[in-house]
C-alpha cells in the first residue's frame, strides 16, 4: 500500500535504455508486470462470483499475498545471495509461468489461493534478485536512476494492466481467432483443446503466462554471471525476525508509536475497501461515470466496477507520488499526514453512504491520492525526526506494521462484513422483505464501522504526533 517516492529530475534514461542488457531487464519487468495487473483484474470477480460475494474471499487473495513477505521476507535476501540472480529470475518466471496456468482449470477457491500463495513466493525472490542484478548491468552513476526508473515502470504496468485490459483480451482474442481460422493441422492439435480458454473470460490467465514466458527469455538473453562473492550461512531462525524486532523497538519511542499506532488504526480500516468495498462497488452501485462513459475503453471497464476502482485508485497514487513531495516544503507534515487520514476516513462514509457510481468513482481518486500522501508524509516524518543509526530499524517497523494491518484487516474485518451482511439478510427476511432491496446491506454497514477506525486514527496522530515546521527540500529528498 505504499508508494516509494524517487526524485527523477536528474535522472539519465538515455544511456540506460541504450544499454542492451539493462534494456532486456526493464522490459522484462514491464511485461510480467502487465500480466500479473490483468490476472488481478480477472481474479477479484472472479472470486466474488464463486463465492457468491463474500467480502472474506476477496480478502483471501489480499491475504495470500500477503503473508509471503510477513513470513519470509527476513531470508529471501540471504537465499539471493546463493543462487546466480539472473538464473534465479529465470527459475521465477518459469514457476509463475506455469502456476498461472493452473487458474484455468479450477473454480476451487482453496486452489486459487494456493496458486496466488505459490505465485507471490516466486515474486518475492524475483524482485530482489532483479534489485540485486541492475549494479552488475549498468554505471554506479546510473544505479539510482536505474532504480527510478524500476519504480515509474511499476506504476506503468499496474495502470496499463489494469485501464487497457479490455483491449489487450479483445486484442488477444482477435489474433487467436484469425489463427483458429485458418486450420493449420498443427495449431488444431496444440490450441484447439484451449480455445475455450484462449476466447474466454480467463483469457487473461494465458496472457499472463506467455508474459513470464517473454519475461524469462529476455533474462535469458542478459549476459551476465551475478552472484555475491560470499553467501551468507541460510539460517532459517530469520523467519520473522524482522517483524519481532520491530516491535520490540517501539517500546521505548512514544511519538514514533503514535505514528505507527496511527498508520495501523488507518490500514485496518482502510483495508476494507479491497475486501469490502469492492463487493460493495459491485452490489450497491449503479449509473456510470460523466463523460468518461462516451470512451470505448472506459466502457469496456465500467462493465467490470471493481476492476474500474482500482483504475481510479491507482491513478490517485500515481498523482499523489507526483505532487505531495512538492508540498512538503510548504506545509507541515502532520498537516499533510493526518489531513490524507481525515480525508480518506471521511470519503469512506460518503462512500458507504453512496449509491452512485461516478461518486465512488471520485472517492477512489482520492483514496489513492491520500494513500500516496501517506506513504510520502509518513517517510518524511521519520527522516526528519529519527537518527540517522535508527532509521533502519525505524523503516522496518513500519514496514511490518503495514503488513500486519492489512492483514488484520483482510483477516477480521471482511469476515465481519460477512457476518453482518447475513445477520441483516437474516432480519429482513423474517419481515417478508427482500435482502436485494434493502439500502443498508451488510458492505455498507461494515464499510460504515471501518470508517470510524480510520477516523479514530487521525485523532490519534493529532494527540501524538510533534508539530515541526515544514521538510526542507534535502530532507524531503532523503525520504
Amino acid at each position: 500500500m505504499t508508494a516509494a517516492v524517487v526524485d527523477l529530475s536528474n535522472a539519465r534514461y538515455g544511456p540506460l535504455l541504450r544499454n542492451s542488457r539493462f534494456r532486456r531487464l526493464w522490459l522484462s519487468q514491464f511485461v510480467s508486470g502487465i500480466g500479473d495487473w490483468l490476472v488481478i483484474g480477472l481474479l477479484i470477480p472472479l472470486v466474488t462470483t464463486l463465492s457468491g460475494g463474500s467480502a472474506s474471499a476477496v480478502a483471501g487473495i489480499m491475504i495470500v499475498k500477503i503473508l509471503p513477505s510477513l513470513l519470509l521476507s527476513s531470508f529471501v535476501g540471504v537465499f539471493v545471495d546463493w543462487f546466480d540472480r539472473r538464473v534465479l529470475m529465470i527459475a521465477c518466471d518459469v514457476a509463475r509461468a506455469l502456476l498461472t496456468l493452473g487458474l484455468l482449470f479450477t473454480n476451487s477457491l482453496a486452489v486459487i489461493y494456493a496458486i496466488v500463495f505459490l505465485m507471490e513466493m516466486a515474486s518475492l525472490f524475483f524482485n530482489p534478485a532483479k534489485s540485486a542484478l541492475v549494479p552488475y548491468l549498468v554505471d554506479e552513476e546510473d544505479i539510482a536512476a536505474a532504480n527510478g526508473l524500476s519504480y515509474t515502470t511499476q506504476q506503468a504496468s499496474m495502470l496499463i494492466g489494469l485501464t487497457a485490459s479490455g483491449a489487450i483480451l479483445a486484442a488477444f482474442e482477435a489474433i487467436v481467432r484469425t489463427v483458429l481460422r485458418a486450420k493449420l493441422p498443427v495449431v488444431d492439435a496444440l490450441a484447439g483443446p484451449l480455445a475455450p480458454a484462449l476466447l474466454g473470460p480467463r483469457a487473461g490467465v494465458v496472457l499472463n503466462s506467455l508474459s513470464f514466458v517473454i519475461s524469462a527469455a529476455f533474462v535469458l538473453s542478459i549476459r551476465v554471471r551475478a552472484r555475491a562473492g560470499e553467501a551468507r550461512r541460510f539460517d532459517l531462525t530469520l523467519i520473522g525476525r524482522d517483524l519481532r524486532e520491530s516491535f520490540s523497538f517501539l517500546k521505548e519511542r512514544v511519538e514514533l508509536r503514535g505514528l505507527l499506532v496511527t498508520v495501523a488504526l488507518a490500514l485496518m480500516g482502510g483495508g476494507s475497501l479491497i475486501s469490502v468495498g469492492l463487493v460493495h462497488v459491485q452490489r450497491n452501485l449503479v449509473g456510470g461515470v460523466p463523460f468518461l462513459d462516451r470512451i470505448e475503453l472506459f466502457r469496456r471497464l465500467i462493465a467490470a466496477p471493481q476492476t474500474f476502482m482500482l483504475v481510479f485508485i491507482a491513478f490517485g497514487m500515481v498523482a499523489g507520488a507526483l505532487i505531495v513531495p512538492r508540498l512538503t516544503g510548504r506545509l507541515p507534515l502532520q498537516a499533510l499526514f493526518l489531513g490524507a487520514v481525515s480525508v480518506f476516513g471521511a470519503g469512506m462514509v460518503v462512500f458507504a453512504l453512496s449509491s452512485a457510481y461516478w461518486i465512488a468513482a471520485v472517492f477512489a481518486l482520492v483514496a489513492g491520492f491520500c494513500i500516496a500522501t501517506l506513504s510520502v508524509t509518513g517517510n518524511t516524518y521519520v527522516v526528519i525526526t529519527v537518527s540517522d543509526e535508527l532509521r533502519g530499524r525505524v523503516f522496518t517497523a513500519l514496514d511490518a506494521v503495514i503488513r500486519v494491518s492489512l492483514l488484520l484487516s483482510m483477516a477480521v474485518v471482511a469476515p465481519i462484513g460477512d457476518l453482518v451482511n447475513a445477520a441483516i439478510a437474516a432480519l429482513v427476511k423474517a419481515q417478508g422483505v427482500d435482502p436485494a432491496r434493502v439500502w443498508l446491506s451488510g458492505p455498507r454497514l461494515t464499510l460504515l464501522l471501518a470508517s470510524t477506525l480510520v477516523l479514530a486514527a487521525a485523532w490519534n496522530g493529532y494527540r501524538r504526533l510533534e508539530w515541526r515546521r515544514p521538510a526542507s527540500a534535502e530532507e524531503a529528498a532523503d525520504a
